[in-house]
């Protein structure tokens, strides 16, 4: 690549081996489209939004479940099967020989292993991601509602009853999605991103931190091995459900493979992309690592097997109050950025496939510069994007309102997609980029972690399915 009269003047290299040269726009990337910026921080802020949320809170039951020895196993192995994976899918943004970008999880699939397999990951990562966007609706507005409960403890007592509804919260937090659902693609919610990944951080720190003030009292609870014991009011069948919806909420907490090519589409192309993606990829598993295990490890020192759910949420502590509070301001801020990082890849999916159809349409392509006065904004709107991605946040708030056992479906969801999506479509891709010969030691090696994922996923499945029949028994 030189600079010519101003233009930068790109050299490729033909299938026959001649070499060719196209005039490409110094403001535009290699394939024409506008330059990107990310860089290795905004795509760790990014994983790291996708990665922690509120569920972080709910490791200490998690561990309480399995117990000291399977509970700091699993968060360490599905850490390092994560971050294996991850690197693996990483290297699929470009195919192989062309060089050709892959801008979403299903073209990747596509270009490597074909049009069926492409259809199959369509399914898995878009259920998944419009699952999570209603799941991010309902906890967001637990968080609000906990907020109203903690003052109200706070003045008439822990065992007052405080009922306050999830509703007003839930069309408020969707109004305003609405409005952040009008940035134009996932690139330009890099500051979002930032924002909620210092807000993760700081809930969990506050969770974590107040788990080792009741250790430092002397006041935690009696903690095992095993984890919960059988006993009165827990039956052996019922020890191993939870102990199966325990591994898969580790599994799912670690989960961000269905937003990873995304994300890695929005890297500059200064530097060569999977090295900026892998180092992103390790500084956020890292990081998501050392938080799970401090919440996970400290909140079951400090709760014992008689974990919460949630440690904020579930009121698990009461006070001081201010403290919850913030921390519950932090959980929704982080899932109001989060919301739009699992979203974005959704909306671009469905209006590329449009502008595609409707090259010639005005109301599908058109875009309306805003300014005030005779400045320009730097921001647009299009009728299209306005109007399907308000009906599409109308839709998510709507199933959230309908659907108050959701959580136990989206972790149905997550279990089922979490197999094919972490780890067997990057393996199989990377085996047949690689050309991998079956009964190798590399082979067998890759096969086993494919299979003891499989395994894992099957038994939150089943520990989901179980956790939904008895949301749906207390319904009627």
């Amino acid at each position: 690549m030189e600079e010519v009269d101003g233009q930068v003047i790109q050299f490729v290299e033909c299938e026959s081996g001649l070499d060719i040269h196209k005039v490409v726009r110094e403001d535009l990337d290699d394939d024409g489209r506008p330059k990107r910026t990310g860089t290795m921080w905004t795509a760790s802020a990014h994983i790291i939004t996708a990665v922690i949320g509120s569920g972080v809170l709910s490791l200490a039951w998690a561990v309480a479940q399995l117990g000291w020895v399977a509970g700091v196993a699993s968060l360490l192995t599905y850490g390092c099967i994560t971050f294996y994976t991850s690197n693996l899918l990483a290297e699929c943004y470009r195919s192989p020989g062309t060089g050709k970008r892959n801008y979403t999880y299903m073209e990747a699939v596509k270009d490597n292993l074909g049009g069926k397999m492409n259809f199959a990951c369509g399914m898995a990562q878009y259920a998944n991601l419009n699952g999570l966007v209603v799941g991010y609706t309902v906890t967001a507005a637990i968080s609000m509602v906990a907020i109203e409960k903690s003052n109200c403890f706070h003045r008439r007592g822990h065992e007052a009853s405080c009922e306050v509804s999830h509703k007003p919260y839930m069309i408020g937090l969707g109004l305003f999605e609405i409005v952040l659902s009008q940035i134009p693609n996932i690139e330009q919610v890099w500051w979002l991103s930032i924002m909620a990944s210092i807000m993760s951080f700081g809930y969990s720190s506050i969770g974590a931190g107040l788990a080792f003030a009741i250790m430092l009292s002397g006041h935690g609870k009696r903690t095992t091995v095993t984890g919960v014991e059988v006993g009165p009011g827990l039956t052996a069948a019922r020890k191993m459900w939870r102990m199966f919806t325990a591994l898969g909420d580790i599994a799912i907490a670690y989960s961000y493979s269905p937003v990873l090519i995304e994300v890695q589409d929005t890297l500059s192309s200064s530097k060569p992309e999977i090295k900026v993606m892998k180092k992103a990829n390790m500084i956020s598993v890292a990081a998501t690592t050392v938080f799970y295990m401090m919440c996970g490890c400290l909140g079951y020192a400090a709760f014992g097997n008689s974990a919460p759910g949630n440690m904020l949420i579930g009121f698990g502590f009461y006070e001081p109050f201010w403290l919850i509070d913030l921390a519950n301001i932090f959980i929704v801020l982080h899932l109001v950025g989060a919301y739009q990082v699992m979203a974005q890849p959704v909306f671009c999916e469905v209006e590329s496939l449009c502008r595609r159809k409707w090259p010639k349409s005005e109301f599908v392509n058109r875009e309306y510069p805003i300014k005030i006065g005779r400045r320009n904004l730097n921001f647009s709107i299009n009728l299209f994007r306005l109007v399907w991605r308000t009906m599409y946040v109308v839709v998510a708030t709507g199933l959230a309102l309908a659907l108050p056992f959701f959580n136990d479906l989206l972790a149905l969801i997550g279990a089922v997609s979490f197999w094919p999506l972490t780890v067997y479509f990057p393996i199989t891709m990377y085996i047949s980029r690689k050309k991998i010969n079956r009964a190798t030691i590399r082979w067998f090696m890759l096969q086993f972690v494919n299979l003891l994922s499989l395994l894992i996923a099957l038994a939150a499945a089943c520990g989901s399915i179980e956790g939904l029949g008895e949301a749906l028994r207390i319904i009627k």
